[in-house]
């Protein structure tokens, strides 16, 4: 009995509930609101910032050469080192501010960008300048990946693609002001400036940030699993195939030994990249995403319209360079008439996107077209042309440039869910800044080859039927004659005179073919947008009435 009175007491004792072990809290969104909107701003401006200094010291690399006493060549390598890092560094961001919290991540890389901006100008050689824009663009890199991460995550999904909208401002509205931004430093300020202009606005960002986003916790036992294979395969790989892209063209592509090396490992090691990426628990991208079609759709449709309004914003800035010999204060209004619009545009066409009764996919082949209509505009130039020519192409760029990039974005990132973010973005990010380096390549390849082409046919023609115009006189001589007494003198000038005729016109021709180019590819793109994606609509919240399920 006393056994059976003792156990009967334990059981009427109270049990201890079971303690489990809570998961890591998630990341905390806050509710909408001025401090939200003030964050986000805050990071819209600090890409814009890492966008100018990209942009304005890229346009403006010919004056930073002859201040920095930097030869061409070696100009070259300044370039094309901070794009290689700027754009391996959009590839594995999401990785790091997911780990040290969008926050801090943000902060510490707008404040770096601005403190390697300080001693540029007084690096002592091209080798430590080089070193010191190769961190820079690796820094300035990290900062697109996050603001399309805070647009997605911390925007309500009413206005979700508004943030898209702002999104794309830094591939519409920020390299088209760059040329105007470069005038305004160089011809006004300073040539310093075109590195320090970054400073005040990192500044103004890093305030907005700190003020805005919350601060998610640091959640550094994510380095248990760091991808560290893909860290050390991909970072290289990528950073020698954009070295090929831009150094492609001016060492004559696979005649030299650099250049196929670095295609050879840096595409191996791509290869083991994705193999990596395909098996890894922890990857930074997710290779199953091609599988969709809408998704690989709107990603290589990305490439491409990035690339194609690369290459219209640089046909006529080339032409008004190399034949009118504008410097970039009389180019700016060019730029200008497609940079002010976007202002305007951006929203406009984001209110219409964010319709559920309009198909973003029909925008987007609408916005084509207008770009199509540009390129169709542009092959009737000539060397007569002045800046005022080329308004009404940029006009149809100011409109097709947003149609096309919006309606691209939302097919790539509101098909996934939240989850995905990173993973998308990533990608998305990575391909952007690799349409920039690929249009370069491709302007560089076509233009090269085709002035060679006319300006053979052009000197062919003439030893043709040069002579049966000998009787009529050269007119270059007539006119030159009059200049000096010495007919040495006068020769000498008049082939100087006429070869620089034969580049001009065989520079113009050259641009009229890259302009026929762009009407059939901006036709392709815009039926292929029309048939292979699906439709994605523009996000809405939950109903209150809506089941759980």
């Amino acid at each position: 009995m006393a056994n059976v009175s003792s156990s009967v007491t334990q059981l009427s004792e109270p049990i201890p509930p079971v303690i489990h072990v809570s998961p890591l809290p998630p990341s905390y969104v806050p509710p909408f609101g001025k401090r939200t909107v003030i964050g986000c701003l805050g990071i819209l401006l600090a890409v814009h910032m890492a966008g100018f200094n990209e942009h304005v010291t890229e346009i403006g690399l010919s004056d930073i050469r002859g201040a920095m006493h930097i030869g061409y060549d070696q100009g070259t390598w300044f370039t094309t080192l901070y794009e290689a890092f700027n754009i391996a560094s959009m590839a594995f961001t999401p990785w790091f501010y997911a780990t040290f919290s969008i926050y801090r991540f943000s902060i510490f890389m707008t404040a770096l960008v601005a403190l390697l901006a300080l001693p540029a100008p007084f690096m002592p050689d091209m080798t430590s300048l080089c070193v010191l824009r190769a961190v820079q663009g690796a820094t300035a890199g990290c900062l697109p990946p996050v603001l399309m991460t805070v647009m997605l995550k911390y925007l309500p999904a009413e206005i979700r693609v508004f943030g898209i909208g702002g999104y794309a401002m830094s591939a519409t509205f920020g390299p088209n002001l760059g040329l105007p931004l470069e005038a305004f430093w160089f011809e006004h300020v300073g040539w310093r400036w075109l590195y320090w202009e970054v400073i005040p606005l990192a500044v103004i960002s890093i305030i907005m940030i700190a003020y805005g986003l919350p601060r998610d916790p640091i959640q550094l036992e994510r380095f248990r699993k760091f991808n560290w294979l893909g860290m050390l395969t991909g970072l290289p790989a990528i950073c020698c195939l954009v070295i090929v892209l831009y150094q492609g063209d001016r060492l004559d592509w696979f005649r030299s030994s650099m250049i196929t090396r670095l295609t050879f490992w840096g595409g191996a090691a791509f290869v083991v990249f994705l193999i990596n990426e395909s098996i890894h628990p922890s990857p930074f991208f997710k290779i199953h995403y091609w599988r969709s079609r809408s998704i690989a759709a709107s990603l290589l449709s990305l490439i491409g319209i990035l690339a194609i309004c690369g290459l219209l914003s640089e046909l006529p800035l080339t032409y008004l360079e190399e034949v009118r010999g504008y410097r970039p204060l009389q180019t700016a209004p060019v730029s200008l008439v497609v940079a002010v619009p976007q202002l305007i545009m951006l929203p406009l066409i984001a209110a219409m996107c964010n319709s559920r009764r309009i198909d973003c996919r029909y925008v987007l082949a609408g916005g084509m077209l207008c770009l199509a209509a540009a390129s169709w505009l542009g092959t009737s130039l000539t060397p007569d042309w002045v800046r005022d020519n080329f308004y009404v192409i940029q006009v149809l760029q100011a409109f097709g440039q947003p149609m096309t990039v919006i309606p691209t974005l939302m097919l790539s990132a509101l098909a996934l869910g939240p989850a995905d973010g990173p993973f998308i973005s990533g990608m998305v990010n990575m391909l952007k800044g690799l349409a920039n380096a690929v249009a370069y390549a491709i302007f560089a390849a076509l233009t090269r080859r085709r002035e060679q082409y006319h300006s053979t046919m052009l000197l062919d023609h003439h030893g043709t039927h040069g002579l049966a115009l000998q009787g009529m006189g050269n007119p270059i001589t007539q006119q030159l004659s009059v200049t000096s007494p010495d007919s040495e003198h006068v020769a000498r000038n008049s082939l100087q005179v006429f070869h620089t005729y034969v580049h001009e016109q065989a520079l113009v021709l050259a641009l009229n073919d890259i302009y026929y180019v762009l009407i059939w590819v901006c036709i392709g793109y815009a039926c292929m947008n029309l048939i292979l994606p699906r439709r994605v609509y523009p996000p809405r919240a939950p109903s209150p009435n809506t089941p759980a399920r």
